[in-house]
Formats: structure tokens, C-alpha cells, sequence
């Protein structure tokens, strides 16, 4: 949305500049005119600099959470069986060591 203003903002001042130039050539225009649309240009100029600037910090960032949120389903999934294990490792009240060997076999 910015870019497009940008872009919308640029043709008006070009529009500006053409009709500067054209009622130059029939009267002179005031030199404070001329200096304060070049100033303006050089700010559009700084100000598309920025943008582009800024979409690519933020292309980046986009990358990093999704990066994040794939690394953070792969720990939680992680978790989740080991949360699961844990509990299928708890030996019952009365367990036995032949029990205990069956059960390390079977998770085995």
C-alpha cells in the first residue's frame, strides 16, 4: 500500500515538474519553486530507498518466524512424546523386575 502511494505521490510530482518546466518557458518561474520540487524529489528518492529498505528487513523477519513456528511444532510434537513415554514408563504399584525387563522390551 505504501509503495502504491509512493508511486501515486511520484506521477504528481512529475506532473508538477512538466507543468513547472512548460510555464517556465513562458514566464519564468520563481527560482524557490524550482529548488523546493528538486528538494522534493530528492525526499521521494530517500523515502523509496526506506521502503525497499524496509520490505526486505521485513522479508527476513517473515522467514525467521516461519522458520520459528516449523522448529517450534518439531519441539512441541518432541514434547509431546516424551510427556507419552514418561508415562508409559511408570511402573504400577506392585511392578516386578520381570515386568519392568518385559516392558523396556516391548518400548524397545
Amino acid at each position: 500500500e505504501l509503495e502504491n502511494q509512493l508511486t501515486a505521490k511520484s506521477k504528481t510530482l512529475d506532473e508538477l515538474k512538466q507543468s513547472l518546466a512548460l510555464n517556465g518557458s513562458a514566464e519564468q518561474a520563481p527560482e524557490a519553486q524550482s529548488l523546493r520540487i528538486a528538494e522534493l524529489c530528492e525526499m521521494m528518492d530517500s523515502i523509496v530507498k526506506q521502503v525497499a529498505q524496509l520490505k526486505a528487513s521485513m522479508q527476513s523477519t517473515l522467514e525467521q518466524w516461519r522458520a520459528y513456528d516449523e522448529i517450534y511444532a518439531e519441539v512441541s510434537l518432541m514434547t509431546t512424546r516424551y510427556f507419552y513415554c514418561i508415562d508409559q514408563c511408570k511402573p504400577g504399584e506392585e511392578a516386578s523386575l520381570e515386568a519392568l525387563k518385559k516392558q523396556v522390551k516391548t518400548l524397545q
